[in-house]
């Protein structure tokens, strides 16, 4: 599987959607208890957002929830990468 291959399943607005949404749960002091939901929030937010971007299919929908979660584990590289401590907000 090339990059190619990956790329054809992500839909890069979902993933900023998702980035946008997980920063905003995180940074939130008021949905502090959400957190621990972040992955499973910006999945379904990812599958709504795949159906209505494009038509209502099981592999937009899949493609969506994948394109959210993928803003997830993008979220960790990033904070990985420049070392971003959990409760830093940075």
């Amino acid at each position: 599987m090339d990059f190619q291959e990956i790329n054809d399943y992500l839909i890069p607005i979902i993933v900023i959607a998702g980035l946008i949404v997980g920063y905003v749960i995180r940074a939130t002091p008021a949905l502090q208890p959400a957190r621990e939901y972040i992955p499973l929030i910006v999945c379904i937010l990812g599958a709504a957002l795949g159906a209505v971007i494009q038509e209502v299919t099981v592999e937009s929908i899949i493609m969506g929830a994948v394109s959210g979660l993928a803003s997830t584990g993008l979220n960790q590289v990033f904070r990985k990468a420049l070392n971003l401590k959990e409760g830093a907000s940075k």
